[in-house]
């Protein structure tokens, strides 16, 4: 069994599932940001029964590690979620918060000592239970329609080439010439097909241009951060071909 090669603190949470869950049963590996603008309230709101918010892990600004919910038990961070076929992702995840403003209080990035936690806490944690590259998401990629977290400051392509996650193959400069380039109407299909492929929602219960911008928008938050703006381009549509690929 792998161990944590880095210190952690004990500050648990009342809030998760009594029943124990087996070990095959993590799947999922779920970041998430607080979105709130004092660490100490966060903490405070995730281990408050009166919230019925929790998560399994918690990085503050300087790096430190708190565990809030032992693993085997089910933490209530990921709300109304789904990914391929899985639905209520809580179930079947490990949840990290990472203290962090969000995007409606001044929005930044993360910091090196907190990426760095990111980085052993994940090894760890993918090592532990097996998880997969394309089963270790962000709050925004299982529940689009409600979550912008972690987001486009998010060090994804980083994570990536260390092991954690996923990401394309292409050629950034060559990938650059085709943002903005107008995609026709069975190409901007043919992309959201992809997007169910990757695994983002199928049931959305919002009309097909806003479902459209939904899931475009989480998509660009996490393989095309440089530009978030819920329109389908050529770029997108490439770079969702190769993930499909790969």
């Amino acid at each position: 069994m792998p161990k944590l090669s880095i210190d952690t603190t004990l500050n648990y949470s009342p809030n998760f599932d009594v029943k124990r869950r087996k070990f095959k049963e993590i799947k999922f590996l779920i970041y998430h940001y607080t979105g709130m603008k004092k660490q100490k309230d966060a903490i405070s709101q995730l281990t408050n029964i009166k919230s019925k918010v929790s998560s399994h892990y918690f990085i503050k600004n300087n790096g430190e590690i708190l565990i809030l919910v032992p693993d085997l038990y089910t933490a209530w961070h990921a709300g109304v979620s789904s990914w391929k076929k899985y639905k209520s992702i809580n179930k079947y995840s490990v949840g990290i918060e990472i203290s962090n403003p969000g995007h409606d209080h001044s929005y930044k990035s993360f910091s090196k000592k907190q990426i760095k936690s990111i980085l052993k806490l994940s090894a760890y944690l993918i090592k532990k239970y097996k998880i997969k590259s394309n089963f270790i998401l962000g709050h925004s990629d299982i529940a689009p329609d409600r979550k912008k977290d972690p987001g486009e400051k998010f060090p994804w392509k980083y994570l990536s080439k260390n092991k954690i996650g996923f990401w394309h193959n292409l050629n950034q400069k060559k990938l650059f010439k085709k943002r903005n380039q107008l995609v026709n109407p069975i190409e901007k299909n043919k992309f959201i097909k992809n997007l169910n492929k990757i695994g983002y929602s199928k049931n959305m219960y919002f009309n097909k241009s806003k479902y459209s911008k939904i899931l475009t928008t989480a998509f660009q938050r996490r393989f095309r951060q440089e530009l978030v703006n819920g329109v389908i381009d050529q770029e997108c549509l490439i770079i969702s071909k190769n993930l499909i690929k790969s």
